[in-house]
């Protein structure tokens, strides 16, 4: 796990930093976008109790830098109870935490790629680097066992048929009750990501 930023532009959703979670074996990855620091300790709590039921698996050993995000009491008693050994990278060596330390420059890089190359505003760096996470975890980026990460995690091919260009013009349906027989039936949008839900 790492913490990347603050984020100099706020997000959207006013968010400025973004928390990385590799699986060390599958190497799929996660993000989740937190306004402040602070948010950080139950952020991880929500998202281990998650792991446990959607993928019937116990994680074992958190692997983290020494920011005061990961090292405090909060943090430290929730491992405690549940069984999960906390690793620390020794100070000014992100070397040891090398996984996560290289998706979050892969995932940044990519994302500053597709804001540029699609000309969004800087606003969407948070949809671009979910989006990147997304197509990434679909890719086999680390040759293991010759299979994507998702095949790791979810057990079966991942389905790529509906994948778009970030930025792409798109026409989603409008659907309000309010338009008439002659009001248009698509409105004009810009394809900015994939939903987490579906």
């Amino acid at each position: 796990m790492d913490l990347c930023g603050p984020i100099r532009v706020a997000s959207i959703n006013g968010k400025r930093y973004v928390l990385v979670i590799v699986d060390d074996y599958s190497r799929y990855t996660w993000v989740h976008f937190l306004r402040t620091k602070d948010e950080t300790p139950e952020v991880i709590k929500n998202f281990l109790k998650k792991i446990y039921v959607r993928l019937q698996a116990h994680v074992i050993i958190v692997r983290t830098d020494n920011g005061t995000e990961f090292k405090n009491h909060a943090l430290k008693e929730f491992l405690d109870s549940v069984g999960i050994t906390h690793k620390t990278s020794a100070a000014k060596t992100p070397q040891q935490n090398g996984v996560v330390e290289r998706r979050n420059h892969t995932l940044v890089e990519a994302a500053r790629t597709m804001l540029i190359f699609s000309h969004a505003s800087l606003f969407l760096w948070a949809e671009a680097i979910a989006t990147a996470c997304y197509t990434q975890n679909r890719f086999i980026i680390y040759r293991r066992f010759n299979k994507t990460p998702y095949e790791l995690i979810q057990g079966r091919k991942p389905d790529i048929s509906y994948l778009h260009l970030f930025g792409a013009l798109c026409h989603p349906k409008n659907d309000r009750e309010d338009i008439g027989k002659l009001g248009a039936k698509g409105d004009i949008g810009f394809f900015i990501g994939y939903s987490a839900n579906s």
